[in-house]
């Protein structure tokens, strides 16, 4: 199982922009094969990613996903901060 946390802080001008295209993000990603969890939570400004998938060929899989390429290229502009992606592992 892979863990991944992502961070997506916004300007505040496009929050809702911003929400908009990550909405779709999730909506597309969930249909993937690999994808276990992909729960969006947020506060504000800041979008925050909880992932989980069953594999790494699965989250690399994703990572070459037309939809999420536009979302990263399309994003640049409109966040107050480069994406955070952490690769993380349960501890407790």
């Amino acid at each position: 199982m892979i863990s991944i946390t992502a961070i997506i802080k916004s300007k505040q001008e496009n929050i809702e922009q911003v929400r908009n295209m990550i909405h779709h993000l999730v909506t597309e990603t969930r249909k993937e094969a690999a994808c276990v969890r992909y729960d969006l939570h947020t506060t504000e400004n800041v979008f925050i990613i909880w992932e989980e998938w069953k594999d790494q060929v699965g989250f690399d899989t994703h990572n070459n996903q037309p939809y999420l390429l536009d979302f990263i290229k399309q994003s640049e502009s409109l966040v107050a901060l480069p994406i955070q992606v952490y690769k993380t592992v349960q501890t407790l």
